[in-house]
């Protein structure tokens, strides 16, 4: 039985999960979110799940917390808090909640249970991973310390808890400057992310050295391609991801975090939009801004998507999924992510 046939039969066996007319009906006012991008039909697939996921996360006292990366059926359906990584750093120190269902990559999870030793997180897939995280590990820090005595080694949030607790200090791609900034010395070692660091170069006057990883969605965009878009609609606002390389970056209007973008598009209103990031990001911000038209070069996270309202369900009725960091381990991972938390908190310095 695989494990897909197994989830689906447990399931069956407790809730009555086929589509359901009455209960899209019922639950109208979620689907209002999403209307733009989830047809009604396909909502009344959607819906069976949605309701008792919420049911569960009464009874549980649990929270969901949602990358913006999540479909819109998860990201606007369940997610009680959403948000890029840093938003999802931060949330998960606030929570209240017994429970933590991280929907996102295992990284993310693993922060969460980094900041909350003493709650339940569970995530609904242990096999969604991340190119960026498994392409570090802390013998690679210790081999870039080796390279750079003395530099100050500053690793993405997309890394696992051993390549954080290796490090001085996380960041994500929405503080990395600031956090680059706030090291001391002239020389800052970045893992693992080449093009987030080559960027941060590009605004910064320290020394920027950095591991040789990147990511599977954002390095497939190119610079031609975006000048393509452009020639075929020069009204076209092209907004990319700091993940993207320094020249897609160079050719964008704005370059920011998943956050970030959704902040500078909510300001700005273009009429017209390309978002060079994962593919659910327009998704999730398109019934906030009918005003936008989203164009979609599509790159797809196939990690992200493996977190489905059917393996939510599972977890939840389950247990299953709980994730768990050596406590010698989280100690240290721990001191780095509350370091980035804490620099990220202070007042932008005056220009």
């Amino acid at each position: 039985m695989t494990d897909a046939t197994r989830i689906r039969s447990v399931l069956a066996d407790a809730y009555d999960l086929s589509p359901s007319i009455e209960k899209a009906e019922s639950t109208r006012d979620i689907h209002a979110r999403m209307a733009r991008v989830v047809p009604f039909a396909d909502w009344a697939f959607h819906a069976p799940y949605v309701i008792e996921i919420e049911r569960l996360k009464r009874e549980k006292n649990a929270v969901v917390l949602a990358h913006n990366y999540m479909t819109p059926e998860i990201y606007h359906g369940i997610g009680d808090i959403v948000g890029d990584s840093l938003q999802l750093a931060i949330a998960a120190t606030e929570v209240e909640a017994d429970v933590i269902v991280q929907c996102g990559v295992h990284f993310m999870a693993e922060t969460s249970k980094i900041l909350n030793p003493a709650k339940t997180v569970l995530i609904p897939d242990y096999d969604a991973g991340c190119s960026l995280a498994s392409s570090i590990t802390a013998e690679g820090v210790a081999e870039m310390r080796r390279r750079y005595p003395g530099a100050p080694v500053v690793s993405y949030v997309n890394t696992t808890a051993e390549v954080k607790a290796a490090s001085d200090v996380c960041c994500t791609s929405a503080n990395a400057v600031k956090i680059v900034e706030a090291m001391e010395g002239d020389t800052v070692i970045m893992t693992p992310d080449q093009y987030l660091a080559r960027n941060v170069a590009a605004q910064t006057s320290k020394r920027i050295v950095w591991w040789e990883g990147s990511c599977i969605v954002h390095e497939l965009y190119t610079a031609s391609d975006l000048r393509a878009y452009r020639a075929q609609d020069p009204e076209m606002k092209i907004i990319a991801h700091p993940e993207c390389t320094p020249e897609v970056v160079a050719e964008a209007d704005f370059t920011g975090s998943t956050g970030g973008i959704i902040d500078w598009v909510s300001r700005e209103r273009p009429a017209k939009a390309m978002l060079v990031t994962e593919c659910s990001m327009a998704s999730n911000i398109a019934d906030a801004l009918p005003d936008v038209d989203f164009a979609r070069p599509c790159n797809m996270c196939p990690y992200m998507k493996m977190i489905t309202l059917e393996k939510v369900l599972y977890a939840l009725h389950t247990g299953e999924g709980e994730v768990t960091v050596d406590p010698a381990v989280s100690a240290g991972a721990r001191r780095a992510v509350e370091r980035m938390i804490e620099i990220s908190r202070r007042p932008a310095k005056a220009a």
